[in-house]
């Protein structure tokens, strides 16, 4: 049986002007889009595939690339900061 080692890449999906941008810090250029929450995921999931796929060809592509080699996942926190409303907006 074939055993299996999972990189895991910090992903970062936002809402803007009707559809999804998703992209990893991790790896430089890498970021897609989508029309709904669930395609975007699928989407930057190929997009990561794509990219390791040039890293594979690519060494000074392969070396900018965080791939957490402590291979524990990293939490990346999104939320919301409440702040006062400024007069101006």
């Amino acid at each position: 049986m074939k055993n299996n080692i999972y990189l895991n890449f910090p992903v970062v999906i936002t809402q803007e002007e009707g559809c999804y941008v998703a992209f990893s810090p991790s790896i430089p250029g890498c970021h897609s889009q989508a029309d709904t929450y669930e395609e975007a995921q699928k989407n930057i999931r190929e997009a990561i595939e794509l990219c390791l796929e040039v890293a594979e060809e690519d060494s000074a592509y392969r070396d900018r690339i965080d791939y957490g080699t402590d291979n524990k996942p990293r939490m990346i926190s999104v939320s919301n900061i409440s702040i006062a409303r400024p007069n101006f907006v």
